[in-house]
């Protein structure tokens, strides 16, 4: 009996290794060792595929199509399925999952760290003593912004956006939070928030931290009209996703001193950055690491196998994002 064909766009551990080749035909790529594969070699490896466990590269409708019919399953290794055609997927008989839920305490970790880094200049103070310029200690030396007593307003008010909230409050930060579907008032208040409209939050925000999902209304969210109406002793953080934010006018509303320094885990054309914001010593830069605690990634493959597994053999699926897919016969 002829077993079914996956496609491994990803590293993957051992053990993992090892169960995927006793169920199914794998065929891997390591995108840490080799790159996230083009359009058309990713179209090519896809074909004859009836399951993918995806890292990074975009699935758009052209690739979908071509293997409808075949194709059963893309398990992404995300929470985020915005480098996925869902409705392409959906039309054709495809699953699309996504891995939520276990990323969600490091990602809030590092929410914090980076309002932190930005407004306390760490990376500025780690360039200088490496530097070698930490030679005597003037008073004026790196002074920062508080934290304690701001404002952090998170644009995004998810599972990830809520623990944000408790840890700012630990700083005794004060918290709003703007979002599509406000909370119920019940639950806001345990939380400690407050909602805000977006251009009020911009206004008041010392923090302005991006935590939604990438979405046609989310593209550019944030762009030179936004940054107008930040504070100038205002930071971004962005924690979303790189075309939540124009980076462009980010750029120019740093030159310009609209705001006063930025802290970016994404990029809008990721993995490619501005090389403007390289030389900006207010601009805190790390490369999409925000779920990157050992712990984590691991239990993101592995939820992401799991749900190819069940999907192709059987199974309660974990985390389908389109399960209307599921009433329908492979």
């Amino acid at each position: 009996m002829n077993r079914l064909s996956v496609l491994v766009h990803t590293w993957v551990p051992d053990d993992l290794r090892a169960r995927l080749d006793d169920r199914f035909d794998a065929d891997y790529h390591d995108v840490f060792a080799d790159g996230l594969l083009e359009p058309g070699p990713l179209k090519e490896r896809f074909r004859d595929k009836a399951g993918v466990l995806l890292l990074g590269s975009y699935v758009g409708e052209e690739i979908l199509d071509a293997c409808a019919g075949t194709l059963r399953v893309v398990a992404n290794i995300a929470v985020g399925v915005d480098n996925i055609d869902v409705d392409a997927a959906t039309r054709n008989g495809v699953l699309v999952t996504n891995t939520p839920g276990v990323l969600d305490e490091p990602v809030a970790d590092m929410s914090m760290a980076m309002v932190l880094a930005v407004g306390r200049r760490l990376a500025e103070g780690d360039r200088y003593v490496r530097a070698g310029r930490f030679r005597t200690y003037p008073f004026q030396l790196l002074w920062s912004a508080d934290i304690g007593g701001e404002t952090l307003g998170i644009i995004g008010l998810g599972r990830i956006g809520k623990r944000v909230a408790a840890r700012a409050q630990g700083f005794g930060m004060k918290v709003c939070y703007h979002k599509r579907s406000r909370l119920p008032d019940d639950e806001a208040a345990a939380l400690g928030v407050e909602w805000r409209d977006l251009p009020d939050l911009l206004a008041e925000a010392k923090y302005v931290l991006l935590l939604c999902p990438l979405t046609p209304e989310t593209r550019h969210l944030i762009g030179a009209p936004e940054f107008a109406r930040m504070r100038s002793d205002a930071f971004l953080v962005n924690m979303a996703r790189g075309p939540v934010v124009h980076e462009q006018a980010l750029v120019e509303a740093l030159r310009a001193e609209e705001i006063a320094g930025a802290a970016l885990d994404v990029y809008e054309f990721e993995p490619k950055v501005d090389p403007a914001l390289w030389e900006m010593e207010n601009v805190v830069l790390t490369p999409h690491i925000a779920s990157a605690t050992r712990t984590t990634r691991l239990a993101m493959i592995d939820l992401a196998a799991r749900n190819l597994e069940a999907a192709l053999t059987g199974g309660d699926i974990p985390t389908p994002v389109n399960p209307e897919v599921l009433k329908r016969s492979f």
